[in-house]
């Protein structure tokens, strides 16, 4: 059987990841080399038999719908940018990818909960801390119990991902104690004069993957030949599927083997909900090329970063109440801080 290019793809591949949860090391490893596949020559993929439930799905929706509805003004009492740890409510407008009009949705971002004596928010680092709850029936058990549930998958995901790349199966679960692993509920509400352009900015994200679950078309992943791909919702014997894809982090710790694939959302002109789950290692954790894929031009093509200065570079270079504090001098971005496109690169477009 040809393999197929590196990058050459017209639809994501579906893995079931029901193996992880087998006893069987043997199913484990088979799972994983499906991953390893999949991020080398797409960055893309979907994923079946993950266990979580539809009921807290349906419960997410409903949480996310219901705060949705209520008034901008109390929304706004909610802003990412009120306190610390910069979580909370975003309003449409407030962060841009690349070039271009802001794209016409909402969001409220939860992260991993750290209470106000851990020692990572004592020693000040950005994107630490805990969540801001909004005062609504129902909304705080319904995100936790989905965050956790999600974020219990991205560990098994993790361990996963370090047998795709030869490493031991725990060989990750150290770097993932309090990491700043953002989860976003997001609404697109409907626009009837949207087109059928690009929405969000063409972009590839910070961490070391997303666990992705949207409830309408609209993400597009780029392929070598420079077409857009649609990555549609996917539903397999009842089960709604994940798109999983690889992120900034591991093309660095793979000097670009996997590859972080760039994506949009294309402008569509019915009412979406997506819900991605940023999973990253700890703030302070240092990445850079694993061994074996050191090469004498990767250390320089991908040089030692920090996973939490790195994201946090990202957000002051797209969130608008983020750039304005870089402007006056209030914030300033980390030493070696790189452009908002500086990955996504190894999947080019042919000419």
């Amino acid at each position: 059987m040809n393999t197929p290019e590196r990058g050459d793809f017209s639809a994501l591949p579906v893995i079931n990841i029901r193996g992880l949860f087998s006893d069987s090391p043997a199913e484990r490893q088979a799972v994983a080399e499906a991953i390893a596949h999949a991020s080398r020559h797409i960055g893309f993929f979907y994923i079946t038999g993950h266990g979580i439930a539809a009921q807290q799905i349906a419960a997410l929706r409903a949480a996310t719908a219901n705060f949705c509805a209520q008034d901008f003004a109390w929304k706004m009492q909610h802003h990412i940018g009120l306190g610390r740890g910069h979580k909370g409510y975003v309003p449409e407008g407030e962060e841009m990818y690349g070039a271009g009009r802001p794209d016409h949705k909402e969001a409220f971002d939860i992260g991993f909960e750290a209470a106000d004596d851990h020692p990572m928010v004592l020693a000040g680092l950005p994107l630490i801390g805990g969540n801001k709850w909004p005062d609504l029936p129902g909304f705080k058990p319904a995100v936790q119990a989905y965050y956790a549930s999600v974020f219990e998958l991205g560990q098994r995901l993790m361990r996963a991902f370090a047998l795709a790349l030869g490493q031991p199966e725990n060989a990750f679960d150290a770097l993932v104690s309090c990491p700043p692993s953002k989860l976003r509920l997001v609404h697109y509400p409907v626009d009837p004069g949207a087109e059928d352009a690009p929405g969000i900015g063409a972009h590839t994200d910070y961490e070391c993957f997303t666990l992705l679950l949207a409830d309408q078309p609209g993400l597009e992943v780029l392929n070598n030949r420079g077409e857009w791909i649609d990555a549609p919702p996917l539903s397999v014997d009842g089960e709604e599927a994940y798109v999983i894809n690889v992120g900034d982090m591991f093309e660095v710790m793979t000097a670009g083997a996997f590859v972080a694939t760039s994506h949009r959302v294309r402008k569509v002109q019915h009412e979406r909900y997506s819900f991605p789950l940023f999973f990253a290692c700890d703030y302070s954790t240092r990445i850079r090329p694993l061994p074996q894929f050191e090469t004498p031009g990767s250390t320089a093509r991908y040089e030692e970063l920090s996973i939490g200065e790195h994201m946090w570079s990202m957000a002051l270079q797209t969130y608008s109440y983020l750039r304005e504090k870089v402007r006056a001098g209030e914030l300033q971005l980390p030493a070696g801080a790189r452009p908002t496109s500086s990955f996504g690169h190894a999947l080019p477009p042919k000419t």
